[in-house]
């Protein structure tokens, strides 16, 4: 019997060391990161190519829009399922009122310089990608930013790149083409301006994924 009890908690306690290793660690950022940026205007704008343009894609491929009055719960129970995928992960999800955005630091999904996502966080978005399926009668804005390292130009054109490449992402899961939108903000929008330490630039680099309902 002793022998038995000490194997089990042999085995328990290397299952959560194997657990320990194979988690992704929280990305850095600073102890105010959530309630940075909730005020911007670029986040309190219509969504991205105007509401009208993209309900037309979205009655074509028969989803239906919610009614004034399920908007609030179903919204709330979208914010609540988000918050329990992305507990203890480095992301953030701000609810806006109007909208609900997961904000992810770039450093979680592209490399420097690069427009490719990290097979190291496919399982990240993976999860993210699931939940934002199966709330269909939701817009979906992808969006990127850089910090202000290198030129405006070429950070634009970086930023419209990996917004291009989650966006990409997404349908590629299931999310419907017709629900998505993507742009680069560049260096446009920051949280820190300046970004003088390299807490800040990683802040500046982020993907937000706006999640705006689709009303009838």
């Amino acid at each position: 019997m002793h022998h038995r009890r000490a194997l089990s908690v042999f085995l328990i306690a290397s299952s959560l060391l194997t657990g320990c290793q194979t988690a992704p660690p929280p990305a850095p950022r600073p102890a105010a990161f959530i309630p940075l940026g909730l005020g911007a205007a670029y986040l309190n704008t219509d969504v991205i190519g105007g509401t009208r343009a993209r309900a037309v894609k979205m009655r074509a491929a028969k989803i239906r829009p919610l009614s004034p009055a399920a908007v609030p719960a179903y919204m709330a129970d979208l914010d609540r399922e988000l918050r329990q995928q992305t507990a203890g992960i480095g992301l953030d999800v701000l609810n806006l009122g109007s909208s609900i955005v997961i904000r992810i630091p770039a450093a979680f999904t592209f490399d420097a310089g690069s427009a490719a996502v990290k097979a190291t966080t496919d399982a990240t978005l993976l999860e993210i990608a699931r939940t934002v399926k199966t709330r269909s009668q939701t817009f979906v804005d992808v969006l990127a930013h850089t910090d202000t390292t290198g030129t405006p130009e070429g950070n634009k054109t970086l930023s419209d790149k990996r917004a291009a490449a989650v966006a990409a992402y997404l349908a590629g899961h299931g999310v419907s083409k017709a629900r998505i939108a993507s742009r680069g903000l560049g260096e446009a929008a920051p949280l820190y301006n300046p970004d003088t330490t390299e807490i800040e630039k990683a802040a500046n680099r982020r993907i937000e994924i706006r999640l705006v309902p689709y009303r009838g």
